[in-house]
Parts: structure tokens; sequence; C-alpha cells
């Protein structure tokens, strides 16, 4: 049997409560053979920093957070960095997803966050496919 992939998601939200709902939703594996781990931000320099550094595989951005939104945060990382990691894109309405669009986000869900749906987009992160927005 295979070792676990390790796949290190950034979860950014300036609410905890937020980050720790789409950590839950997301669970440990969101599919055999892959082992989540978690690195989190309350603040969008953090982000940044950290996505530039290296290593965040995928990064889940709350488009609901303040000051800094996920939505123009994701678009930063796209314009701004060499190689920026794929781009969940958490909004507050399904009618929003269009704006995950303009931020470039490779993924978009919106609260209230449904477990299945959100592990699915990650999967499909994960095997590097762009996900529509799921409604």
């Amino acid at each position: 049997m295979a070792p676990a992939r390790s796949v290190t998601v950034l979860v950014y939200s300036s609410n905890e409560a937020t980050r720790r709902r789409i950590i839950t939703a997301l669970g440990p594996s969101p599919e055999a053979g892959v082992v989540l781990k978690y690195v989190e931000a309350g603040r969008g320099d953090e982000v940044v920093r950290l996505c530039d550094a290296g290593g965040i595989d995928i990064a889940i951005l709350d488009g609901e957070a303040a000051p800094t939104g996920g939505m123009g945060l994701a678009r930063q990382l796209k314009d701004e960095l060499d190689d920026p990691p794929p781009v969940l894109l958490v909004v507050g309405r399904r009618d929003d997803a269009w704006l995950g669009t303009w931020s470039r986000a490779e993924a978009i869900v919106s609260h209230p966050l449904d477990a299945v749906q959100i592990q699915k987009a990650v999967s499909s992160l994960i095997a590097g496919d762009a996900v529509p927005a799921a409604h």
C-alpha cells in the first residue's frame, strides 16, 4: 500500500469560526490516499507571505473576510506571485460565483458550506482540475 499523499492547505479567513467550519467540512482527508495538513491565516498579508514562501498546495480563501477579502486576495496572488497555488474561493452566496471568475480562482463554493461539495472541489484541485462554481 502506497503512503498517503500529504497536501498542505492554507485556510484564510479573518473569522476564526469560519476557518474552523472550513476545516471541519473538509476533515482530515477528502479522499483515500490523501492527508490534509492545515495552515491557518487570519490576515491577508500572512496569506501572501505564506504562498510566496512556497509549500502551500491549495489556498482556501474566504470571500467575506475583512478588511482583506478573499476575492481580491486571490487576484493579488495570481497577479503577483510567480507560482501561486490553486485557489478555492468561499463566497457568501451562489450569486457571487461570478466574482470568483474575476478573481481567477480555480474553484468556488458558497456558504452555507456543504462538506461533500467542498471535499469534491478540493479533490479536483488536488487532481489538477479546474472546478466550475458549485450551486
